[in-house]
């Protein structure tokens, strides 16, 4: 299996091992691979008897191909075992008759991205070997909030790679900031900066495409990488809980085999949901990808228009994570429905002008498999609320907007498919929201709404949480973001 960019005519060269060393194409597009492998059903049935890691790796070696499939299963077992997902890899949770909620943050930092980011850094350990790579790997990220916490934990100590994380500085949760601020590791650092996601990721684009910094830091033994969505290392092992969760359906006797579901993702930088997407094109039969989006609905918007418009207001909401304008892996989506010509067309209308417009035949394949709804602040509210009293179900805020977007979708189609409805946090990373929504009550600050909610509830705090106050505050670096590039070089010590 080869890849190639979106934004490139010219034939797939580049190996599994190649990209998820280099992460961004060298024209500014994302890897993709030359052609989705199949899926069958047989495959499926035999999955379900299957572990987590024996499902996740077999999965992965369709994509992965110079990874021999004992390499990806050792590394699966390592990344998903019980003392780390203590509550299970991406358990079902029946909600309420046909909507199943997949509970992705039962991995060490609570967040759904642990489910690519515990597999993701020994792929990475991997491809270094694989390609006789002597540098040290810089992993950049931008975060709005989980991604930042997931890939820290995942990367401290590796051996081979140094990370930084860069977040806004206002726009993650007091949980989230402690947990980053906080994070233990020799090789890690965090660093936040005046302005919004967007601008984070902007950055760390910019410094990715700088030639300067790239020979710069080439010299002084280094070259980056990226453990964003942007890496297909990250995204391919998000495809794996989608087959699982149908797995499950089947198994627990919740539909027959070839029998459609629907799936809802909460989702800002589309990543999540385009995993799904793969797997549809694989052969899982999934009917309909239900995008929900926060007041921040610029994809709701582009579901319903074929408009993808970022010169708009920017909202900081309880759901941070998805407090996005630039949706990075739209752009793989518009390569798999409109190629890799109208792509680059469409991302340079994006960077020039903030807006581009598919064409219609292009946006009549986005209809056929996606649909967008969002929840504003005060719906997110009533659903968590909602969610509590009527099935003892407690949401974190992002899966809140997630459950209200299923459930406008079902009451405007009256589809009554299975729907798997994306888990993407533990309630307790966004315990000050979800303790005032289920109480109507104000905590006394965001760290004792950890302890308030779970008196509230009779619910546990999930183990990476516990004790988080006491926890030494390691990184409180706050830069403007035209100083990203500077805190790097300071970072490495390069002048």
């Amino acid at each position: 299996m080869l890849y190639k960019s979106t934004r490139s005519q010219a034939a797939a060269t580049h190996s599994a091992a190649q990209i998820i060393k280099q992460g961004l194409a060298a024209d500014g597009g994302l890897f993709v691979p030359e052609k989705i492998p199949s899926l069958t059903m047989h495959e499926i049935e035999a999955l379900c008897h299957e572990s987590y890691p024996v499902r996740a790796a077999k999965i992965l070696a369709k994509f992965l191909s110079d990874y021999t499939y004992e390499e990806l299963l050792a590394d699966c077992e390592a990344a998903y075992n019980a003392s780390s997902f203590v509550g299970g890899a991406a358990p079902l949770v029946n909600l309420d008759g046909n909507k199943e909620i997949l509970e992705l943050w039962h991995g060490p930092t609570a967040a759904f991205k642990d489910m690519a980011l515990q597999i993701m850094p020994r792929l990475l350990s991997r491809a270094l070997k694989k390609t006789g790579e002597e540098r040290t790997a810089l992993i950049l990220v931008a975060t709005s909030g989980d991604t930042g916490k997931a890939a820290l934990e995942g990367y401290k100590d590796i051996e081979g790679i140094k990370i930084m994380v860069f977040y806004p500085v206002d726009g993650v949760s007091r949980v989230q900031k402690l947990q980053m601020a906080t994070q233990m590791g020799d090789n890690v650092n965090v660093c936040a900066i005046e302005g919004n996601f967007d601008d984070a990721q902007t950055g760390v684009k910019v410094i990715f495409g700088d030639d300067t910094m790239v020979q710069k830091l080439n010299e002084n033994g280094y070259f980056f990488s990226s453990a964003n969505s942007i890496n297909w290392g990250r995204l391919a092992p998000q495809i794996v809980y989608y087959v699982s969760a149908y797995c499950d359906l089947l198994t627990e006797g919740k539909c027959h085999a070839g029998d459609p579901f629907n799936v809802c993702v909460p989702t800002g930088n589309f990543g999540n949901i385009f995993a799904a997407y793969i797997a549809k094109l694989m052969g899982l039969p999934i009917n309909k990808l239900i995008c929900a989006s926060n007041a921040n609905n610029i994809l709701t918007d582009f579901l319903r228009t074929g408009t993808y418009d970022r010169n708009r207001d920017f909202y900081l909401t309880m759901s941070p994570s998805m407090d996005i304008l630039i949706s990075s892996n739209l752009e793989r989506l518009l390569y798999f429905t409109a190629g890799s010509e109208k792509t680059a067309d469409y991302m340079k209308r994006l960077n020039t002008n903030g807006v581009y417009h598919v064409d219609a035949d292009v946006f009549a394949k986005l209809s056929e498999n996606f649909v967008g709804y969002f929840a504003d602040e005060e719906t997110t509210a009533n659903t968590i609320c909602n969610c509590w009293e009527q099935y003892g179900y407690l949401a974190d805020t992002h899966t809140a907007v997630a459950i209200s977007a299923a459930e406008q979708y079902i009451k405007e189609s009256g589809d009554m498919l299975p729907m798997v409805i994306d888990s993407t946090a533990s309630p307790y990373k966004f315990a000050n929201n979800v303790y005032r929504a289920v109480t109507k009550n104000e905590p006394e600050s965001d760290l004792a709404a950890l302890d308030a909610l779970a008196e509230a509830t009779s619910t546990a705090i999930p183990y990476p949480l516990c004790g988080l106050a006491q926890r030494k505050v390691r990184f409180d670096k706050v830069v403007a973001k035209e100083e990203m590039a500077a805190a790097v070089l300071e970072y490495l010590g390069i002048e």
